[in-house]
């Protein structure tokens, strides 16, 4: 699956799991939605972007523990129109 942010940031996924660019753990699929590994809300996947809205932030996920991978070289894409916010990614 190929997956960027709103503003075309690309991310890797590997399993349930999505890693920045460099490789750093973001958090986890569960259904539609992104959770940090604190269990705390990062985003909402709508096609092939990750976007923070505010009204799906109400809802938390379980902690996880994960190793950090190797980083990528894959481009960034356009930004896009989506509703919602760019989501606060570590690097």
């Amino acid at each position: 699956m190929d997956l960027y942010t709103k503003d075309g940031r690309p991310l890797q996924v590997a399993d349930e799991t999505v890693y920045s660019n460099s490789g750093t753990p973001v958090g986890r699929i569960k259904g539609k939605k992104v959770f940090g590994p604190d269990g705390s809300y990062v985003g909402t996947i709508d096609g092939d972007r990750l976007v923070h809205r505010a009204t799906d932030s109400a809802g938390i996920g379980s902690p996880f523990s994960v190793a950090h991978r190797a980083g990528s070289g894959k481009a960034y894409r356009a930004g896009s129109g989506l509703w919602g916010d760019e989501p606060k990614l570590p690097d």
